[in-house]
């Protein structure tokens, strides 16, 4: 019962929203506010053409930058990172906004995340073969269930302190109807063969970190693509290592359908 209200609590605003901005997505290279009806930021690299085509990187937001906000998604996790490279980042990001106290992985905002992922491939000229998919906490949570949904839209997943236990909020929630202890394993099936990198802080007080130790495991008994960075000094924020270190992209642009 513990560790399911420990996963409850991950809906609610105990990660405070930004209330001072780290940066200006408006006045920043790169980053446009789309004019649709769908509120969201997307950035894309100075150099930027349609001459070639463009790997695509999809984030999750956690759960203080829920709300509507557009700019709020940008704040934390990999906007920072985008933001500090000046416009010279190499790939199309995409930050969409969960509505207040709703979850990645449910059916509507599933929708608004693919919608949003097909104009923005329309747009900026994305390349199929090299969609990402990643996210934290929250995010997290919304990559394993978005990836395991849909893995055919997506060359490789980077799920960082999350997990697939946990009391589904609504009947209709992803996997609500599989019994949490076989949840990894379908998780695992349906994403078969893409490319994982899971990140998680042994010290993590929010999200436990055996929630990433079993997915990583069940991956790996099942034949999947997987690597595992579990920090020992962390706690729940293990975005910030994890989007700061270069390798990650490296091996994320690497990576194709």
């Amino acid at each position: 019962m513990i560790l399911r209200a420990l996963i409850a609590l991950i809906g609610l605003s105990l990660l405070p929203a930004c209330a001072t901005r780290l940066f200006a997505p408006a006045t920043t290279p790169g980053f446009q506010l789309s004019t649709g009806d769908l509120h969201y930021y997307v950035y894309a690299p100075k150099d930027w053409s349609a001459d070639r085509a463009w790997p695509v990187i999809v984030y999750l937001h956690g759960a203080g930058e829920r709300g509507t906000d557009p700019a709020s998604p940008t704040q934390k996790g990999l906007g920072p990172v985008v933001w500090r490279s000046n416009g010279t980042f190499p790939a199309i990001v995409i930050f969409p906004q969960a509505p207040t106290d709703s979850y990645w992985g449910m059916p509507d905002n599933n929708d608004r995340v693919l919608r949003v992922l097909d104009e923005v491939m329309a747009r900026y000229h994305g390349d199929p073969a090299r969609v990402y998919l990643t996210g934290n906490s929250l995010g997290g949570f919304g990559t394993w269930f978005l990836g395991a949904l849909h893995p055919e839209r997506f060359a490789a997943m980077v799920p960082i302190c999350g997990g697939v236990r946990g009391k589904a909020p609504r009947p209709d929630a992803p996997f609500a109807a599989v019994p949490e202890d076989q949840r990894a394993a379908e998780i695992a099936r349906r994403i078969g063969k893409m490319p994982v990198w899971i990140f998680h802080g042994a010290k993590d007080w929010l999200v436990p970190v055996r929630f990433s130790r079993e997915l990583n495991t069940t991956l790996k008994a099942a034949g999947g693509d997987v690597q595992y960075s579990e920090f020992a000094d962390l706690g729940h924020n293990s975005w910030d290592r994890a989007y700061g270190d270069p390798k990650l992209f490296e091996w994320l642009f690497a990576q194709h359908k």
